[in-house]
């Protein structure tokens, strides 16, 4: 019996044991899972701030992240944490410091000093430096009172406000009672700050990705151009937009600068300020600066209903005011070689009117009529040829033709000119010159009368001129063909890149083409400065040359030697 008693008794001890453990196991997990659910709770509250505050952010912020914004959007929370009489942040830029102060209960006027002198001593500490001697931009809301009186600061304390890893400010907590404030409520703030401070470092990084993809974009850009926000910060500056106002060299550029580098042509700030407030675009009159002319415009930057900021665009009118004023040299110039021989027909014709002339005399003045009529059919044949090519109506006709057959016929017709200029005219032709290459004979005889006749005209006395042809094989030396073929000219180095090809040249012997001017050669606004230029010429004859053989799929170009002669040549693609 004492046995299933004692049996009985340790049934039973071991039933309330193993209850005790559970209920001791149970009761931990509770515990455990109310910690759980409380720092779940915190979590999620701190959450739903954190996300509060971005809302709230979103909605007064446009596309930069202006920290007097955050800070404000901070005071505005700090109601559901803490009592205060008066809350203060200072923001310590380049050139002065921006205090702001809310007064939530009337104070006197020393009590705001004594705030700042604090935030001074605070800010100081924090960066390492006086700023104490710096202009100060103060702002109040609230009642504060003139009187004298003195009140004294009863209790406060600052928090550093840092984003991204530096000091953006200083935000100020104080009351008139001493010791108000109690541990609980300023970590409470502080963890508070921190959150916001910690939400808008993170939402700064994706600001600032967006704003790197921003600035590629704006720095492909060819037209210079500077973004800011509506406090006249400025938010990107692509290179074109310094290249333009000579800052190239300079970062962290404020709208100063740029308003600094007009030199009063414009009123930057103001004409932003008008953009902004008017919701216009603004355009400039054509101004100076220092990399050439620009018309500059601004425009307000919006979304679908508010305004983000501004633009400000620098159109660089230069080269078009070069194009101009070469389009004005060129019209003058062709005036000149219109009135020329129209003015000489005039004069003839007057002679001839006047008196009674020699037969011989007549026959004479009827030549000189016909050869500057002559100039001037050839002028107006090269406009309109110019004209054609322009307007895409320069049609080609192409068949095999003989270019040893075009140019012997060539060299025979400008015989008589090469003489009377004293001027010996010759051909040099390769001996694997084919006998049919597929081009247009009419135009391609129009380039070679170009290319002989300014030969011929350009030169010097006893001077020279050769027409000379070989076949070219795409890869091979040219220099070592036409050494092959007999044939001397100014061409001493190979031409890149030219596909199999007849390629044609006239080199002559006159004063050459000096290295500044020779990018000016095809350019149908341009005439070629040499020493003699006085002979005339309208530079029409090498733009027309050049439309024609790139028509046909082949180059143009020259080489010079200044003093001795040059070379022009242009290429027909062939199929060997």
């Amino acid at each position: 019996m004492a046995q299933e008693f004692l049996f009985a008794v340790i049934i039973v001890g071991a039933i309330f044991l193993i209850v005790a453990v559970a209920e001791f196991f149970v009761l931990h997990k509770n515990r455990k899972l109310e910690k759980d659910l409380v720092r779940r709770e915190e979590e999620t509250k701190s959450k739903l701030y954190e996300m509060e505050i971005l809302r709230e952010l979103g909605d007064k912020m446009g596309y930069s992240l202006n920290v007097q914004t955050v800070v404000e959007v901070i005071i505005k929370s700090l109601h559901d944490i803490v009592d205060y009489t008066v809350v203060s942040y200072m923001m310590i830029l380049p050139e002065k410091i921006i205090f702001r102060s809310y007064v939530e209960k009337p104070v006197f006027r020393n009590f705001i000093n004594g705030v700042k002198e604090k935030m001074l001593d605070s800010a100081s500490a924090i960066l390492k430096t006086d700023i104490k001697n710096m202009a100060v931009e103060e702002t109040l809301w609230g009642t504060v009172t003139e009187e004298k009186s003195d009140q004294q600061v009863g209790s406060f304390f600052n928090i550093p406000l840092i984003i991204s890893g530096k000091v953006a400010g200083i935000l100020s907590i104080s009351d008139i009672k001493p010791g108000f404030f109690n541990e609980e409520e300023m970590n409470a703030v502080e963890s508070a700050t921190k959150q916001v401070t910690d939400a808008v470092t993170r939402l700064q990084g994706v600001v600032e990705a967006e704003k790197s993809k921003l600035n590629a974009m704006v720095a492909s850009m060819t037209e210079g151009v500077v973004m800011t926000d509506t406090d006249y910060q400025v938010l990107v500056v692509n290179p074109t937009a310094k290249r333009a106002m000579g800052f190239e060299d300079r970062q962290d550029l404020s709208l100063s600068d740029f308003a600094g580098g007009l030199n009063g042509k414009i009123d930057l700030h103001d004409k932003i300020e008008e953009s902004i407030r008017l919701d216009k675009i603004f355009f400039s009159e054509e101004i100076s600066l220092p990399s050439g002319f620009f018309k500059i415009a601004i425009s307000p930057v919006k979304d679908s209903w508010r305004t983000l900021g501004c633009v400000v665009v620098f159109h660089d009118m230069t080269r078009e005011k070069e194009v101009e004023r070469i389009k004005e040299d060129f019209t003058s110039m062709i005036v000149h070689e219109l009135r020329s021989p129209l003015d000489s027909i005039k004069k003839i014709v007057e002679l001839l009117r006047a008196s009674a002339i020699k037969k011989a005399k007549q026959a004479e003045y009827l030549q000189m009529v016909y050869g500057s009529s002559s100039d001037m059919l050839e002028l107006i044949n090269n406009l309109l040829d110019i004209a054609k090519i322009e307007a895409g109506k320069f049609a080609l006709t192409k068949k095999p033709s003989d270019i040893k057959q075009i140019i012997k016929e060539r060299v025979l017709f400008f015989d008589i000119a090469a003489k009377d200029a004293n001027v010996k005219i010759s051909s040099q032709l390769g001996k694997d010159v084919p006998d049919k290459v597929e081009f247009d004979p009419h135009t391609v005889s129009q380039v070679l009368n170009n290319l002989i006749s300014n030969a011929i005209k350009f030169n010097k006395q006893d001077g020279f001129v050769v027409v000379q042809a070989l076949l070219h094989k795409n890869g091979a030396s040219l220099e070592r063909e036409a050494i092959d073929a007999g044939i001397s000219w100014y061409i001493k180095n190979d031409i890149a890149d030219i596909k199999d090809s007849l390629l044609v040249a006239v080199t002559n012997s006159g004063a050459g083409i000096a290295p500044d001017q020779m990018d000016k050669l095809f350019n149908k606004f341009s005439q070629v400065r040499t020493v003699f230029t006085e002979k005339g010429g309208t530079g029409l004859g090498l733009a027309i040359t050049k439309s024609i053989i790139e028509s046909h799929g082949g180059t143009v170009g020259a080489k010079s030697a200044e003093g001795q002669g040059a070379t022009f040549y242009f290429t027909l693609p062939i199929n060997i």
